[in-house]
């Protein structure tokens, strides 16, 4: 059976057990998971899910990516990202100087423009134009919200402090996706929006998803729902009320909290009932369809991965829907696949996921665990498999 070096999760969480002092059975016993699979993922002979390293990650107070080994840097080199990171860091840092007079006047409809462009180019997975295209759209909105203070420009503002979240949330920089939001903040703040608001708390929500924090997760949303929901009741806000619901539905599904995903998921359905398909409505891709991929996203997190497969077999991908979305059905669909012994089909699926969106496949913590675990699974690693291992940096 094929193995991988000694830098893999397994490896690493190892490594963070022994600093806390702590032995294999001592670390199971503050997991919901048995010692069996914890001394299977330290040596290597299984992969590690995403929820098993949130709960690692919480139990040992640590960063999840110190386990995951995020970002990559390797393959960020390779794919001449690493360099783009620096500049949006530091576009990140003008927010509170005022503005630029080395920067010419640009019109405003320009601007807001540009920025709606970069949302698209995130959704189409076009992340290193994006990331390229983004401090210099930071700086000029930046200055011109100075210059001439109007709720648009604000508004403008704040979706390019919310695409420099996406961009670094998806090559792994996740202390630079935290600046972005609290960006965010400020600029919704000073258009008056409570949608763009309540979106911040949202995406706020799953940072603490990722880590493991439910209870915070949770109490976010709470957050975002009483922000919108003291809105006017606009379809604008009716989708970001149902996006809401969306979020809570796997943070509960992470905490192993049936009753409240299906509660939050009926939710959801009756705000997609009223907007329809709401894709256009700050690029949430919010409407019917995306219920149905957090269902089964959520059946994902809950480990019912024949439900999972079930309900990935009734769902119908519409053309129009955001490549990104596309991508994460596949990815889930893979783990699915790999957990229930359908390895052949778990590796088309990750292939299906890098033609439509190869970097942010590459990229992706579930997409690498998965390939990880064909690689365990497989006596004789297929050339294709072998390939896609290669790539991904294995």
């Amino acid at each position: 059976m094929p193995r991988l070096d000694d830098d893999h999760t397994g490896a690493r969480i190892k490594e963070q057990r022994k600093l806390a002092r702590l032995t294999q059975r001592q670390l199971a016993h503050l997991l919901p998971y048995s010692y069996s699979l914890l001394n299977q993922v330290e040596c290597g002979a299984k992969p590690a899910n995403l929820d098993f390293l949130a709960a690692v990650a919480h139990a040992l107070r640590i960063d999840v990516t110190v386990l995951t080994g995020q970002p990559y840097v390797t393959e960020l080199q390779q794919d001449r990202l690493a360099e783009l990171v620096r500049p949006i860091r530091e576009a990140l840092d003008l927010y509170d100087l005022g503005a630029d007079d080395t920067i010419p006047d640009r019109p405003a409809e320009q601007l807001i423009a540009s920025a709606e462009d970069l949302c698209a180019q995130v959704r189409a997975t076009r992340l290193r134009n994006a990331a390229r295209l983004l401090p210099a759209t930071i700086s000029e909105l930046t200055t011109a919200a100075w210059r001439n203070p109007s709720t648009e420009l604000w508004q403008a503002l704040a979706s390019t402090y919310r695409t420099a979240h996406d961009i670094a949330v998806k090559l792994g920089y996740y202390d630079l996706s935290s600046v972005a939001l609290d960006r965010m903040d400020w600029a919704a703040q000073r258009a008056s929006d409570p949608c763009l608001a309540a979106i911040r708390q949202y995406m706020r929500a799953l940072v603490y998803f990722r880590e493991g924090e439910y209870t915070i997760g949770q109490r976010l949303v709470t957050a975002g729902h009483a922000i919108v929901g003291a809105a006017e009741q606009t379809r604008e806000a009716m989708a970001v009320t149902g996006q809401l619901h969306l979020g809570a539905s796997v943070i509960a599904a992470r905490a192993d909290q049936q009753s409240a995903v299906d509660t939050h998921i009926a939710e959801a359905r009756q705000c997609a009932k009223a907007t329809g398909d709401a894709s256009d409505v700050h690029w949430l891709s919010f409407g019917p369809t995306n219920v149905a991929l957090h269902k089964m996203s959520a059946a994902v997190e809950m480990r019912q991965y024949d439900e999972a497969l079930k309900q990935a077999r009734k769902i119908r991908i519409p053309a129009g829907l955001a490549t990104s979305r596309r991508a994460h059905f596949l990815i889930d669909r893979a783990r699915s696949e790999m957990e229930t012994g359908r390895t052949e089909a778990a590796l088309g699926s990750l292939i299906d996921a890098r033609h439509a969106a190869p970097e942010q496949t590459r990229y992706h913590p579930g997409a690498r665990e998965t390939i990880t675990g064909l690689v365990h699974l497989s006596r004789r690693t297929p050339d294709t498999l072998g390939h896609m291992a290669a790539w991904i940096g294995l």
